[in-house]
């Protein structure tokens, strides 16, 4: 409860702290629209028709249907890749023989390109949200695994010992010596997973699915409707970019204050 009122506590500072962000987003927009007056409508349509193209569709129903459909396959997936991905390479991380054994398989799913398990899932179990979801399950779950992994591998010894002298129970061992700098590996990967999955979603949904946001921009993509292709550009990233910095970012400055 304290560690969420000191978020809370800090969150107007972490605000005002956001100005140099707020500028790169702005000079980016300033780019877009210079791009815009160079390609053209059709190549590139101005900020201002994206934007307005993005304020009617959300006053449409059918599209925060679509907008709830993603979220609904990422959310399941990414909480699917964090338990498996946190459990897993916790064990992993205090047995040395499981560690070794977990680097070719790790080895295997972070090199396997993700178009490549989408095309497999799709055989596997049609076109529908298991293979979105699997997707984003094996793309997710090593980069969380070997968070979780690097976290339990680099516990201090001395304070291994010092637990062990006082003979502290086992759940003492974790919950205060343990998880503090767990923690401080497995959050950044959480976010970093919760990242990829938001983009995989999007990707499978375009090949996989005839629904969900990823549907949508494949059908704009069919009828060169680029300003709606890029108003659901712009709900993708918005959505990633308040989950990741509005919400995750002030809980992952408080985690890593112990790097400082």
């Amino acid at each position: 409860m304290k560690f969420i009122l000191k978020i809370l506590k800090d969150f107007p500072a972490y605000l005002w702290s956001g100005w140099g962000a707020v500028a790169s987003i702005l000079l980016f927009i300033a780019c877009w629209d210079v791009g815009n007056q160079v390609y053209g409508d059709l190549v590139l349509p101005s900020p201002l028709e994206t934007f307005k193209t993005l304020s009617l569709m959300l006053q449409d129903d059918a599209v925060w249907r679509e907008i709830n459909i993603t979220l609904y396959r990422a959310s399941l997936g990414f909480v699917l890749s964090l338990l498996l991905g946190t459990v897993l390479g916790l064990i992993a991380g205090f047995f040395a023989t499981a560690s070794m054994m977990s680097r070719p398989i790790v080895t295997i799913l972070v090199g396997m390109p993700p178009i490549a398990w989408i095309v497999l899932a799709m055989i596997w179990f049609g076109m529908g949200d298991e293979t979105v979801i699997f997707t984003v399950v094996v793309a997710a779950f090593p980069i969380i695994f070997v968070g979780a992994l690097q976290g339990t591998r680099t516990l201090d010894g001395d304070l291994k010992e010092m637990a062990d002298s006082f003979d502290l129970p086992w759940h003492m061992k974790f919950l205060d010596v343990y998880f503090p700098h767990i923690f401080s590996y497995v959050f950044p990967a959480w976010v970093s997973g919760l990242g990829m999955a938001w983009k995989i979603v999007v990707m499978a949904e375009l090949l996989a699915t005839s629904d969900g946001i990823g549907a949508s921009l494949a059908v704009a993509r069919s009828q060169l409707d680029t300003p709606t292709a890029l108003a659901l550009v712009v709900i993708m990233i918005g959505s990633l970019m308040f989950i990741e910095y509005i919400i995750l970012e002030p809980i992952k400055r408080e985690v890593e204050l112990w790097r400082d």
